[in-house]
């Protein structure tokens, strides 16, 4: 039971200093607990019950800083949410605290740095659809914010003619 108890505090520290979702703290304790899914099933519950581990909290933290950091839509950042054994109505919910303006301004930003790169490229406004799809934005978002990159940029290839 020392072991347990050694366990559980480490995994309360770890979880002081950064959110982690449930499921990377069952690894965690599976690990620490060599195997013992009862064990490490315990931790995570106490876990829970004391509010270090939130899978909430870990999910809106996580659409908050992919959304204003890395210029994530809301489809990539579900998949990757959803990927962590997140479940669908805590990954809504999460993706529902991001704010709509800033993730909208960070998105056109993003999209603009990349049509720099693309815009004497003919398949251009294609080629930055396809970018701000694999970005996870939602095309009917997406293609009009393309379409007025494209249309208001004089020096790109074919707008104008």
């Amino acid at each position: 039971m020392a072991e347990y108890s050694k366990v559980l505090s480490r995994l309360q520290m770890q979880c002081s200093k950064r959110e982690y979702c449930s499921r990377d703290i069952m690894q965690k304790a599976l690990k620490a607990m060599e195997g013992d899914a009862e064990a490490a099933g315990r931790i995570l519950e106490e876990l829970r019950k004391d509010r270090f581990v939130d899978d909430l909290r870990y999910a809106a933290a996580f659409a908050r800083e992919k959304s204003r950091l890395t210029g994530w839509g809301p489809v990539k950042i579900s998949f990757a949410l959803a990927a962590k054994g997140i479940d669908r109505d805590t990954v809504r919910e999460a993706i529902g605290e991001i704010d709509d303006a800033d993730a909208f301004r960070r998105m056109k930003s993003v999209l603009l740095a990349k049509w720099k790169f693309l815009r004497d490229d003919p398949q251009g406004r294609f080629k930055l659809l396809k970018f701000g799809l694999s970005r996870g934005y939602e095309y009917d978002v997406l293609s009009p914010v393309v379409d007025s990159i494209v249309k208001t940029d004089p020096d790109a290839f074919g707008s104008g003619e």
